[in-house]
């Protein structure tokens, strides 16, 4: 397995379709947009203010995190680094590799957090516990 850091986890640009009078459309699809076909789509909805989401790591799972409608933050930790990026465009989304953590937080009143994943769910897959994660990226 590849070890990742949080400098391999860009911003991909999906573009957008632009109409006139009939708003916008970005499209994705299994044709070498991403690094993965997409198996799983879900979307987070009605977080309150000042919650946080994630706090996990996937051995295995690779993601695309969308703010498909409002904004919110987006931390990943590769067990020495951090990064933060402020999600806020539906044409944009962040490539969470595996074996990153990430924390989700600052959700912005009416805020749709939309991912597209590389697999089914699978609950051996995740990593809850942060003790365990830095045990884990240990043995890359």
């Amino acid at each position: 397995m590849a070890k990742f850091s949080v400098n391999d986890c860009p911003i991909i640009d999906l573009g957008k379709i632009q109409g006139e009078r009939r708003g916008s459309i970005t499209v994705v699809e299994n044709d070498g947009t991403l690094p993965f076909d997409v198996k799983r789509v879900y979307y987070l909805y009605d977080v309150p203010g000042g919650s946080s989401r994630g706090a996990h790591a996937h051995r295995d799972l690779s993601q695309l995190i969308i703010a498909a409608s409002g904004s919110f933050q987006v931390t990943l930790d590769d067990g020495r680094l951090k990064r933060t990026f402020f999600l806020n465009r539906p044409y944009q989304g962040l490539l969470v590799r595996q074996g990153i953590w990430r924390d989700l937080d600052d959700f912005s009143s009416g805020a749709v957090c939309m991912v597209l994943a590389s697999d089914v769910y699978i609950k051996e897959d995740y990593i809850r516990d942060y003790q365990e994660f830095l045990e884990y990226r240990k043995g890359f």
